[in-house]
Order: C-alpha cells, then sequence, then structure tokens
C-alpha cells in the first residue's frame, strides 16, 4: 500500500521500478542501522533500479533527487497524519501534557515544511534565482546546485498533478488504517479487551515517539510510547510492557526478513547501499 501511494508522489507516467522492494529494504535499513539511514537507502535502490531502465542517459537518468523529493513529501504527509491524529484523540481520551506539546513543535516543523514545499512547487523560477545568488561566484558550483535544484522540483510534480489528489488521499486513509488494525488485532490477542480508540491511542503515540531520531529499530521510544498509550485505558505496567514487545516484534521481524530477501534479490548489499546513498551525484550513475 505504500508503494502504491508512492507512486503517486512521483511525477505523472514517471513509472519508477522496484518501490516495494525499496520500502521493504529501507526499512530493514531502519531496523538495524541508526539515525534513519533506511530512507535514504531506499531512495538509492529506486534510483539505481531508475537509472539503470533509463539506459544511463538523458536528464532523469540519475533521479536522487527526484525521488529524494518524493521521500521528503512523503515523510511531511506521514508527520500530518500523526498530528491530526493526536489532535482528535485530544477531544476524546486524556492525553499528557507533554505530548501534547510534543504534537505542536512536530506540527510546527510540519508547518515549515509545508512551507518551503510550496514555495518550491509554485514559485521555482524565484527559488533557482535565490540559488544563483547564492552561489553566483562559483560557476561550477552554481551549475550543479541548480541541476540538483530541478531534478528535485521535478519531483514535487506528483502532488501538483490533479489526478494524484484522490489516490494519494485514499491509499493514504489505507496506509492508516492497517497499522490501527494490527495494534487492536494484537490487542485481542493478548484478551485486552479495549475499544478500537485504544488502537489509534497507541499508533498516535508510537508514530509520534517513532519521529525522532533513536535506537535501530526504535527500541526503547517505540515500547515507552505503547506502554503509556495502553496505560490510559487501564492496563497495568506489566501487561503493557508485555503488549508493547510482542507489537514491536510483529511490526520489525516480518519488515527486517523481507528486507534481507529484497536485498538479495537487488544483488545488492546493505554496506554498498549506504555508501552509495552517501556518494551520489547528479553528474555521476547512482
Amino acid at each position: 500500500m505504500r508503494a502504491r501511494r508512492w507512486r503517486y508522489l512521483f511525477p505523472p507516467h514517471a513509472n519508477p521500478p522496484g518501490l516495494t522492494p525499496a520500502i521493504m529494504i529501507g526499512y530493514m535499513a531502519n531496523n538495524v542501522l541508526p539515525l534513519r539511514a533506511g530512507e535514504v537507502v531506499r531512495v538509492y535502490v529506486v534510483a539505481r533500479r531508475w537509472s539503470a531502465a533509463a539506459g544511463g542517459t538523458g536528464p532523469r537518468a540519475h533521479p536522487f533527487w527526484t525521488t529524494l523529493a518524493t521521500l521528503i513529501v512523503e515523510r511531511v504527509l506521514d508527520s500530518l497524519a500523526v498530528v491530526l491524529i493526536l489532535a482528535v484523540l485530544v477531544l476524546l481520551v486524556p492525553v499528557p501534557r507533554f505530548l501534547e506539546i510534543a504534537a505542536l513543535v512536530v506540527l510546527a516543523i510540519d508547518v515549515a515544511g509545508v512551507a518551503v514545499l510550496l514555495a518550491l512547487a509554485v514559485a521555482p523560477a524565484g527559488c533557482a534565482r535565490l540559488i544563483t545568488r547564492l552561489v553566483g561566484r562559483w560557476p561550477s558550483l552554481q551549475r550543479r546546485a541548480l541541476r540538483v535544484f530541478e531534478t528535485f522540483v521535478h519531483g514535487l510534480d506528483g502532488i501538483r498533478a490533479p489526478a494524484h489528489a484522490a489516490p494519494l488521499l485514499a491509499w493514504t486513509l489505507a496506509v492508516w488504517l492497517i497499522p490501527a488494525f494490527a495494534a487492536w488485532t494484537m490487542l485481542l490477542a493478548l484478551d485486552l479487551r479495549l475499544p478500537f480508540i485504544a488502537s489509534w491511542v497507541v499508533l498516535g503515540f508510537v508514530g509520534l515517539g517513532v519521529s525522532i531520531p533513536s535506537a535501530p529499530g526504535y527500541v526503547g521510544v517505540f515500547h515507552a510510547a505503547a506502554v503509556l498509550a495502553v496505560g490510559l485505558f487501564g492496563v497495568g505496567p506489566s501487561a503493557g510492557v508485555g503488549y508493547a514487545i510482542l507489537f514491536h516484534a510483529s511490526q520489525i521481524l516480518p519488515v527486517t526478513l523481507l528486507g534481507w530477501l529484497y536485498l538479495l534479490r537487488e544483488h545488492v548489499s546493505l554496506g554498498e547501499a549506504v555508501v552509495g546513498a552517501r556518494s551520489v551525484r547528479t553528474d555521476q550513475p547512482c
């Protein structure tokens, strides 16, 4: 589902290959590497395939920055979804004050991100002139910066396409309904007969917790958020920890296994993907 939604964030008719493998590999990398390195890894995997499919020629032959733009838009959409979930929960359950403050901080960051993306999408010429003024003294750097900017802005064409609006909304709803049902199913599996809204509380708290840099696999913050969420409904600490451990395992272990299998199928090592993502240049193949 995330792959289908991601496809609509790309420019119309772009048809980038390998989105599902890239997502699974990226999530697997997030589970074993620090600082959410998997996000850049999955951009690299898509750009690597896309470049090969393009034959290494043409202005879109090395689409790393275009793919990165779609990933940034996806992160902003998901972050806004978490804030929206928490905003609704505030009206229905007693959300701790510090989480309300954290949600407001995330919202402020999201608003800033949306403002920047809108500026790039609506007034790319003005942004290009600003880049020219900033690096105009260095012609080589200016050319490279403008080339990166051009491919990055091209990655925003998907959210500007009217035909993509409805599918993006529909797939975003599906993307968040599925983990909510997963959280609820785990509650039932442990005989914790809580209302369905409890799964949304878990989802909102966990989504906010894992949005900050943390240990690989979100160990610690995931569990603390889940325990806090079910604790609002009277679940004791010991049962809450058990729920958090099992729910975390159900989300992490299958994704990590599938990610490794996809990585083997891509004939690329995790180290190569990390190094390649860090060293990518617009004037060199991915």
